[in-house]
């Protein structure tokens, strides 16, 4: 069973002509013990609400995984692993969720895999808290990991692991592939630059660690899985000790298997060592049936369907809403409520940084939406993200709040698990300019395609006095720029409301909120305007008369082009205000919508306290952009925003110029 894995992943990489032999090589055994004896999956259905997660955070040995799940039964077939690499195949070079049946998450970059893993084993946590009932454990699964000396070393291993243990996530069980191979150096040894003590480094963390392991005896592994199984409020690490490129006559423990084709001499001299005299990319029947996973898979399935049809008879309501939240669904009264609030901001008409709207939007939707799980990277009391039906997650507790502690990149990736688990609409808080620290969790969930909210507040110059380490200057425009993540700037109560109906109504991919510290004025709508909002731009001002220019702005500036359209009237000079909380929503919208907003011929002026770069899509380079290309100051924030030009006046001017 172990020499399938070994034979399907160097033929792969070498009919490709690239890929990464030789951790697929060295993990096979280990990967023997856990998918033959332990895990809980079927084939037939790898969406079944109570299987077992299994990620492969070092993605780079994606061909594991993909011959696990060809030998196992998935709808993989060989075909496919003959393709491995080439475009519009289900092999991609790193497995991708989505794409391969079978693959809960995108992995490659390296250490992300484990803090989406810790993001599952939560939501395992809390929803088998809420639902399960006395007789009744519908919830009752193990999110197990792969990782290897690449994810220890990344930073965000520590976020993640160092919260799992906090919290006690005893389902999670990861195996560290101590293989002792990287890819620098001649020979790729790593002790010239990575000699941690890996498991007294976890057991500082309060994990359960299984040291030394013989990660090429399945009788081992196994021993250590079901010692693991066995640990309830721990987590455990299982170190297995391997040899990368295991069977390969020279190129075992070497750099030179990580990431290259072994070529046809080693590969035919591997054969012969391994005793697999088969041809290339042919498996023989009795493996086959030694690994096919699928009568066993289908029972364990059917007996879950079982208990749970007992359950829906013996809790309806609990069942009703266990289907619903793990099919995504938001509760049928969600858009009335929504609407509800919008007419209701709209009538209040108060002024409050939108970070405070955006709480008071919570303090209304979160008790109806139990699956909306909160939490905050340190900055609960500045982000506003907790509100009254919060309730802290505990190590021994359920809740719908978590505090991740100064944890942004942890943050983000483990919010990407909790949303791929199913359960949860995941959110979490931290200031806008530490998106940086998070960035790659957050490509990472539009490439997923992730259902995460990123709250990220004090959004501009406009949060004064901690200076230009904490004004984000470049941010919002750089969002944007990842592909599927909706970005929303709001103005007032009423965009903060959308923004978030918005967000929660998005299932195909994440959304940033961008959110002031400081108070922003109401603008004041009709029935017309209100209805526009959600798509992203629409006209809040129009000229009086045919508009001889056109406005556009965000969040905290848009009271700056109301201000200066006055002005301007007061010349004889006709314009329109158009607010564009979301760009990536507007240029969703039809052509003939956008056009309408944006009238063809008419100049237009931007006007936001960010990079202008950006904005030069929507105004050419004959319009203009009043916005900031260089670091702020510290400073009361009405000094800088006069410092930097943000005044009614400059504006009005930048009309005069484009004209």
């Amino acid at each position: 069973m172990a020499n399938a894995l070994r034979a399907l992943a160097m033929d792969a990489v070498q009919a490709a002509n690239s890929g990464h032999p030789g951790m697929p090589m060295g993990m096979a055994e280990i990967a023997v013990a856990l998918w033959s004896k332990h895990l809980r999956h079927n084939p037939a259905d790898p969406h079944w609400p109570n299987r077992d997660r299994f990620l492969l955070s070092n993605g780079h040995g994606s061909l594991l995984q993909y011959g696990l799940l060809h030998l196992t039964g998935y709808e993989l077939p060989i075909a496919e692993l003959k393709r491995f690499r080439q475009l519009g195949s289900k092999t991609p070079g790193h497995p991708e969720h989505g794409v391969t049946p079978g693959v809960e998450t995108t992995t490659g970059p390296l250490g992300q895999g484990i803090a989406n893993a810790v993001g599952m084993a939560i939501a395992e946590k809390l929803l088998a808290t809420h639902f399960n009932q006395p007789g009744f454990d519908v919830v009752d699964h193990h999110t197990y990991v792969f990782m290897g000396d690449g994810c220890m070393m990344e930073g965000i291993s520590h976020e993640a692991c160092s919260l799992a243990g906090t919290l006690g996530l005893g389902k999670l069980i990861a195996f560290y592939d101590d293989n002792g191979i990287s890819i620098d150096s001649e020979k790729g040894h790593i002790e010239q630059w990575y000699t941690d003590n890996v498991a007294e480094r976890f057991k500082g963390y309060g994990w359960q660690v299984i040291p030394n392991v013989d990660g090429h005896d399945v009788a081992a592994v196994d021993r250590a899985i079901r010692k693991a199984t066995r640990e309830g409020t721990r987590p455990t690490l299982i170190c297995c000790k391997t040899t990368i490129a295991k069977g390969a006559p020279h190129k075992a423990n070497t750099g030179a298997a990580h990431g290259a084709p072994l070529g046809a001499d080693e590969i035919a001299a591997t054969r012969a060592a391994i005793g697999w005299p088969y041809p290339p990319f042919q498996i023989p029947q009795h493996v086959y049936d030694a690994w096919n996973a699928r009568p066993a898979g289908q029972r364990a399935e059917r007996r879950w369907n079982k208990l749970f049809a007992a359950y829906e008879e013996a809790h309806p309501e609990l069942a009703g809403d266990f289907r619903r939240r793990m099919a995504g669904e938001l509760p049928q009264d969600f858009d009335a409520r929504l609407a509800a609030l919008i007419g209701e901001l709209n009538g209040k008409a108060e002024t409050v940084a939108t970070r405070k709207a955006s709480q008071n939007v919570l303090e209304t939707l979160k008790p109806a939406l139990p699956e909306l799980l909160g939490g905050s990277a340190d900055l609960t009391g500045s982000n506003l993200t907790m509100v009254k039906s919060s309730k802290v997650i505990g190590r021994a507790d359920g809740g719908n709040y978590l505090f991740y502690g100064v944890r942004e990149f942890g943050m983000c990736a483990i919010m990407n698990g909790l949303a791929l688990h199913g359960g949860f609409i995941p959110y979490g808080g931290t200031f806008l300019v530490f998106s940086d620290y998070a960035r790659n969790a957050l490509r990472m969930a539009a490439l997923i395609g992730a259902r995460a909210i990123y709250v990220f507040t004090h959004d501009s110059i406009g949060l004064g006095e901690d200076g230009p380490t904490h004004q984000p200057i470049e941010h919002a425009a750089t969002l944007r720029l990842i592909p599927n993540m909706d970005v929303w700037r709001p103005c007032d109560t009423v965009e903060s409301a959308a923004a978030w109906g918005a967000a929660l109504k998005r299932k195909s991919g994440p959304t940033a909120l961008l959110l002031s510290r400081q108070n922003l004025p109401f603008a004041k709508r009709d029935a017309a305007m209100l209805a526009s909002v959600e798509r992203g731009g629409y006209v809040l001002a129009e000229a009086e008369g045919a508009p001889r220019a056109v406005l556009i702005a965000t969040g905290s500036e848009v009271p700056l082009a109301l201000a200066a359209q006055k002005l301007l009237a007061a010349e004889g000079v006709a314009t329109r205000v158009v607010s564009m909380p979301s760009t990536s929503v507007f240029d969703r919208q039809d052509a003939a919508y956008r056009d309408a907003v944006l009238p063809r011929g008419v100049p237009r002026v931007a006007v936001e306290a960010g990079v202008t770069a950006f904005w030069r899509k929507y105004v050419g380079l004959e319009g203009a952009v009043v916005g900031i290309d260089r670091f702020g100051e510290s400073a009361p924030a009405p000094e800088l925003f006069k410092h930097f030009g943000f005044t009614p006046e400059h504006v009005a001017a930048a009309v005069r110029g484009v004209l």
